[in-house]
């Protein structure tokens, strides 16, 4: 193991100390179950041949098939799909969910490729890694740079490929293809529904309290309206380009309009920069003047009460942890802090509230997604947050009390949680002493 696997699984040696699962259990959560390297050839627009590189790793499948979304991105390689993979089969366990592990992605930067590209390569990855997946087997979803169209196309050519109908193989898809409401806004309602339990319990008010958010895609976007709309004042978000700054607050509404409504970078996915944002005299509240450029590094040591990293992983390391200001950091992103920084964050007295249970509302809204493809019956949207809301408060509260009870942080206790229920359902099928014992 090496890289950003060898710092993930740093996590779990130091929750195995305060978990009761036997050795076995840590045994078989030490390396993947399978994982799958594929060569995708693309046909391009000009009529040149492309070969693309991609992954899919099935991390464990104790507790159920195993999940995860699938991105396009061009630093994908075996050891991040691989740590995302085990991430995520903490992430199940800690909502409960009958879920495992798994992960994909392509190596490839999508802003450079057609439409017509982009949907040949995506089918082009399922028809490489089909036999793979599966309803009951391996479940995907959008990530990085995937949304629901392209998930659509995916679900299209397994289902070309199997000669059936398979809505459950693949969920964030279009409500038309069988999605499910409020999956669009799972994971930043359920990283609201997770700050408003946490929030309280240290004492901070809406009003009172200052956020900078590093990411303004889709969950950092979504998260930044929705704290902006419950009073919070947003006062830095970045997006790839950059961020703005504001001490007075940003109004976020109007930031997300100008973003979605300019289309200078050229995607298909989230147009328009927030830097593009400062000229225009609509976007300032009465007490600001003209919000202030700043870079995605200026933006993580910012003195603000609560920090939202929301892109990708390793942002904060040992290099600028020391540098960090804020009191509370919530992780919005997969791996945003490394196991070294977390040490340096913890000595400065900074609460980090981990990933597998803050952006959780992802996966827990795509479990719904695959509970209604199977029963083919659809809930409205109401049900679905009521039923997020619930889920992400209950599951918050329960890694709270394990923190407190044996005194640790967050992020053990997370591990602490999920470990104990993938351990149970590992030994449920047997273990040395129960054989052994049985002999005597």
């Amino acid at each position: 193991m090496s890289g950003l696997f060898t710092d993930a699984a740093k996590r779990l040696a130091k929750a195995m100390v305060y978990a009761m699962v036997s050795e076995e259990s840590i045994e078989r959560l030490k390396t993947p179950k399978e994982s799958l390297i594929v060569r995708i050839p693309v046909r391009m627009d000009n009529g040149e041949l492309r070969t693309f590189q991609g992954y899919r790793v099935r991390y464990d499948d104790t507790r159920g098939p195993t999940k995860g979304g699938i991105r396009f991105h061009p630093q994908v390689n075996l050891d991040e799909v691989q740590s995302l993979a085990f991430w995520m089969t903490f992430k199940c366990a800690v909502l409960n969910l009958p879920f495992g592990g798994g992960k994909g992605g392509v190596a490839v930067d999508p802003k450079q490729l057609s439409r017509f590209e982009l949907e040949r390569l995506s089918r082009g990855y399922i028809d490489a890694i089909a036999s793979f997946i599966g309803p009951d087997k391996d479940i995907a979803a959008p990530d990085v740079y995937t949304n629901a169209m392209i998930m659509g196309w995916m679900m299209d050519q397994y289902n070309t490929i199997v000669r059936g109908l398979n809505p459950g193989v693949i969920t964030g898809k279009p409500l038309s293809m069988g999605g499910s409401l409020g999956r669009e806004t799972a994971t930043a309602f359920g990283s609201f529904f997770t700050m408003q339990t946490i929030l309280p319990k240290l004492g901070y008010a809406p009003e009172k309290t200052t956020v900078a958010i590093q990411g303004f895609g889709n969950a950092g976007s979504i998260l930044a309206s929705r704290l902006f709309e419950a009073g919070y004042k947003v006062v830095a978000v970045s997006d790839s380009q950059g961020g703005i700054y504001d001490a007075n607050g940003l109004k976020i509404s109007c930031i997300l309009r100008e973003k979605e409504a300019s289309h200078a970078l050229k995607s298909v996915y989230c147009p328009g920069s927030v830097r593009q944002t400062v000229d225009h005299p609509q976007l300032l509240t009465p007490e600001m003047t003209k919000p202030q450029l700043i870079t995605n590094e200026e933006l993580l040591t910012l003195d603000v009460d609560i920090l939202i990293p929301a892109a990708l992983e390793n942002q904060i390391t040992e290099k600028n942890a020391a540098a960090i200001q804020a009191k509370v950091i919530f992780e919005v992103a997969n791996g945003p802090i490394t196991s070294d920084a977390d040490d340096i964050l913890d000595r400065k007295g900074i609460l980090v509230v981990p990933d597998i249970l803050t952006n959780a509302g992802g996966v827990t809204v795509s479990y719904f997604e695959w509970v209604q493809n199977r029963a083919g019956y659809y809930w409205s949207l109401e049900e679905v947050n009521q039923k997020l809301e619930s889920r992400m408060i209950a599951e918050t509260e329960q890694v709270w009390k394990i923190a407190q009870e044996k005194k640790i942080s967050l992020r053990t206790a997370a591990y602490v949680y999920a470990l104990t229920r993938i351990g149970e359902a590992m030994d449920a099928r047997g273990t040395k002493s129960y054989f052994l014992g049985a002999n005597r």
